[in-house]
């Protein structure tokens, strides 16, 4: 009869899987942005660039990898080459008022 496998090994490898899989340290995270961990030092002191947060108990820096994903949509939605309905030259051309001269 084959030796059941132990829950203690089993569940254990799961999560830590899953957490890797779904959480990104700092370092990591810029690498899945293209960035330098430097930049996302800066952009966290001054609250812009990705929503980040502390995990753990030494609380260190962590991103969520869906929470890269939608920042990475809302860059693309912010940015007038990629949405065209901010790209300038699809706006509609406006009217100048003509200058009467005073009689």
């Amino acid at each position: 009869m084959p030796a059941k496998p132990s829950l203690a090994s089993s569940s254990a490898l799961v999560p830590r899987a899953a957490v890797r899989a779904a959480f990104l340290n700092v370092k990591d995270a810029a690498e899945y942005l293209g960035l330098s961990p430097q930049t996302l030092y800066v952009w966290r002191h001054r609250r812009q660039g990705p929503p980040s947060f502390r995990m753990g108990p030494r609380g260190r820096v962590m991103y969520r990898r869906e929470a890269l994903d939608v920042w990475i949509c809302k860059q693309e939605q912010a940015d007038s080459r990629s949405n065209v309905a901010l790209n300038p030259l699809n706006a509609t051309p406006q009217q100048r008022l003509s200058r009467i001269p005073n009689a």
